[in-house]
């Protein structure tokens, strides 16, 4: 058994790291991290976990932890990890990031877009970003796991097959996202109440949003060109869910059929990544619960642009999911034990 230490365990992502965890065959909870919640059961926090899960919350310390765990979710906010790792842990343990922490190779991209100082720039190089389907041989032999942001995932492999093919001009490109208030993380905030939520959409961190970067870099790395994107993410009143609607010009023209065989070549072998069919479009009420992500396109010859669309659960794939999804991979079980999850309807 995979001996599992979370901390931020009472956070929505570590709720549902737990909640997934409780479900995998091969993986066996130890710690239960969280300084809110300090020596306070676990099932008093979560009451859906009531008769499960009889441990008390723990604090957050790094060093006993990596002598008890074989891996170590960090579902915390940006700037916690980096303080707390060091070599005599990384020597001792293996982590998965939750955070951003990690996934930006640029110490001064990181520190502007998140106002933050890191304090351990020298494991970024080592980090791999943690997003299976492009680093899936990476993942395998990682010490250091950067779980990939929401929208970074769900932009990326919605957009990754064309950008890697060339196919779109990258300098054209604009994404339009929309998420659910979970994806806020669960700490008060007077924007996230319900009356300010509740039959209202926004648009929010227009042309400042945290991603960005993270989504440039990565489909930098596919297209093989600096990309520069408009990003803007807008909230939306339900709890879970992802919906992205990407935008750029066709470098020719090209067929229905060139297209989807570009997509259906780059996720062939892909168990969580489904490719639509012709004319469907992607569904947060069919992902949800799941770590599915629905991609597919659609091409407007008036315009000579395609439009790109991926629909995820932003706790799962977004999250938990994916971090589980990279454990599997690391400790060299099946990618998706644990996640064979049916998305929940309605």
């Amino acid at each position: 058994m995979i001996k599992v230490g979370i901390i931020g365990s009472t956070g929505y992502a570590g709720q549902e790291l737990v909640r997934l965890l409780l479900q995998h065959k091969e993986a066996e909870i130890v710690w239960y991290g969280s300084r809110s919640y300090v020596d306070k059961k676990y099932a008093d926090v979560f009451r859906n976990m009531f008769r499960l899960v009889d441990a008390k919350c723990l604090d957050d310390d790094m060093e006993a932890l990596a002598d008890a765990a074989d891996v170590i979710f960090t579902a915390t906010p940006q700037g916690l990890c980096a303080s707390i790792v060091n070599e005599e842990v990384l020597k001792k343990t293996r982590i998965i990031d939750l955070s951003a922490d990690f996934r930006i190779k640029d110490v001064a991209t990181y520190e502007k877009w998140y106002g933050i100082e890191h304090v351990s720039p020298q494991f970024i190089d080592e980090a791999v970003y943690g997003l299976c389907e492009i680093n899936r041989e990476k993942v395998k032999g990682a010490r250091l796991i950067a779980n990939p942001g929401c929208y970074p995932t769900c932009s990326t492999l919605s957009i990754y097959p064309l950008a890697k093919a060339g196919l779109i001009d990258m300098g054209t490109l604009v994404i339009d996202a929309k998420s659910g208030t979970s994806g806020a993380g669960r700490s008060a905030k007077v924007d996230n109440l319900y009356c300010e939520v509740n039959e209202n959409i926004k648009a929010y961190g227009v042309a400042t949003h945290r991603h960005t970067p993270e989504i440039e870099e990565q489909l930098s790395y596919a297209s093989g060109e600096k990309v520069l994107l408009n990003f803007t993410p807008h909230l939306v009143p339900m709890n879970r869910g992802i919906l992205i609607t990407a935008y750029a010009t066709l470098k020719k023209p090209v067929t229905y059929e060139e297209v989807k065989k570009i997509y259906d070549d780059c996720y062939k072998d892909e168990y969580f990544v489904r490719v639509l069919e012709k004319n469907v479009c992607p569904e947060t009420r069919w992902v949800e619960g799941s770590n599915f992500v629905d991609v597919n396109f659609r091409i407007d010859e008036r315009t000579n642009r395609v439009i790109m669309m991926g629909a995820m659960d932003n706790l799962v794939k977004g999250a938990a999911g994916q971090a589980i999804q990279n454990m599997n991979l690391m400790f060299g079980l099946p990618e998706n034990m644990g996640l064979e999850l049916v998305p929940m309807f309605p």
